[in-house]
């Protein structure tokens, strides 16, 4: 009784383990089922990869090549000629005959100052394109057309506007125009519009301030080409303020008297003094003290003199320790003096007649002189005066008829003299005066 309960014990133990290890195989295979169910589902939607496009049968042939330019460039210099720069460009004669032929009816060679070309030949060396620059808005153009070679002058378009320029100096009026973004052709045009009113030699000091209307001449993308004509001038000291409106090729001040007197304060352009007025001097090569009548400008030889107003030469020649001087009479018994030259101005002797502003010499260092400069007097009734504090008669006024006219022109101009964001303002169908 015993052995058969022992041995129903033993099977009890032997069934159980069985049933556990069909459990775990039943689990295996399910999962290893739904593994596979997925793998085949994954590869099932997966996308198809393209096929990489085909290569058409045959090698590559390149585009054709266009036919290969030459450019040759150059440049005329200041006082040289076109042909000059062609030789020395070892340009072929033939295109030199053409080139002068067919910009001829366009261009006055005689007249030409400078300017860049570009002459374009094919890989035959055959002519192109020519191009020249005389200048930024002077083009000119040399094109080959199936009827032959064609020569024009290149419109280029330009928009002119009407500026306020504002400065302040703080040492001479050429570096306030820099400062104020400006460049010396328009220092040099504001001080000849006041020649007449103010030595920018002299009467300059720091903490002037100036203003000036101005156009200016842009082409392509804003690029500055040069200046048109001034419209009105202002110079101020402290509360002493100098204007000058243009009307119709002249200025005056506000009261409608030309600031055009019959003398101008200084007998050249020029950016310092060497020797201020002094009736007791060194003198530079005697020694010892003695009367200098005049102003010494010191200026680079060459440098042209004007007649300060009209009158006659009553001499012209060697003149002592003044070395090359010329002598001008003028009304109300003035004679002004002009020494140390280096030349006389064309057509100038002894009884011609002059107007102001016209060249009567140049500057240099003739006589008793330790460099080049020039020595300038004022004789009034025989007594010498000091030319940088003598008051000259003033302008005439404008016309009674033309008054009502220059007041309007006054008052804009006075408007954007005070205002305070007028400064630009786009004028409409203007170009290169």
């Amino acid at each position: 009784m015993m052995n058969f309960e022992s041995k129903r014990n033993g099977f009890k133990g032997r069934s159980s383990g069985t049933q556990r290890k069909g459990r775990k195989w039943v689990f295996l295979s399910g999962s290893l089922f739904i593994g596979l169910f997925l793998l085949v589902c994954f590869l099932a939607l997966r996308p198809k990869a393209i096929p990489p496009a085909t290569s058409p049968v045959g090698p590559i042939v390149p585009p054709p090549r266009g036919p290969e330019l030459q450019t040759i460039e150059g440049g005329v210099e200041e006082k040289g000629t076109l042909f000059k720069s062609f030789v020395t460009r070892s340009i072929p004669l033939r295109w030199i005959d053409l080139i002068i032929s067919k910009l001829k009816p366009h261009v006055n060679f005689k007249k030409i100052k400078g300017g860049t070309y570009r002459l374009i030949t094919d890989g035959k060396g055959e002519l192109v394109k020519f191009i020249y620059e005389a200048g930024p808005t002077e083009i000119y153009e040399i094109d080959k057309t199936p009827q032959g070679y064609v020569a024009k002058k290149k419109d280029v378009p330009v928009e002119t506007y009407l500026v306020k320029v504002v400065g302040e100096i703080q040492s001479s009026l050429f570096e306030a125009m820099d400062a104020a973004g400006e460049q010396d052709p328009l220092a040099i045009a504001f001080a000849e519009v006041l020649a007449w009113e103010i030595d920018f030699y002299k009467d300059v000091k720091q903490g002037d301030r100036f203003k000036v209307v101005v156009e200016k001449i842009y082409k392509g993308d804003h690029q500055f080409v040069q200046y048109g004509p001034i419209h009105a001038v202002e110079y101020q000291r402290g509360e002493k303020a100098i204007r000058g409106i243009g009307y119709q090729g002249d200025f005056y001040n506000e009261k409608g008297i030309s600031l055009r007197r019959a003398f101008l304060k200084v007998p050249l352009r020029f950016n310092r003094i060497s020797s201020r007025f002094s009736r007791a001097r060194k003198h530079p090569i005697l020694g010892g003290v003695l009367p200098h009548f005049g102003v010494d400008y010191a200026a680079p030889p060459g440098t042209p003199i004007w007649a300060v107003a009209d009158g006659t030469v009553v001499a012209c020649g060697w003149g002592g320790g003044f070395g090359k001087q010329v002598i001008l009479r003028h009304l109300n018994g003035y004679t002004t003096y002009y020494g140390h030259l280096s030349s006389f101005g064309k057509g100038i002797k002894k009884g011609t007649r002059v107007r102001q502003k016209q060249i009567i010499g140049y500057v240099g260092s003739t006589g008793l002189s330790t460099g080049p400069h020039l020595d300038y007097r004022v004789v009034k009734d025989g007594r010498f005066r000091n030319p940088l504090k003598e008051t000259f008669p003033t302008g005439l006024p404008i016309r009674k008829g033309e008054m009502e006219s220059f007041q309007k022109r006054r008052d804009e101009m006075v408007a954007w003299f005070e205002g305070d964001t007028s400064y630009w303002k786009k004028k409409e169908g203007r170009g290169i005066p």
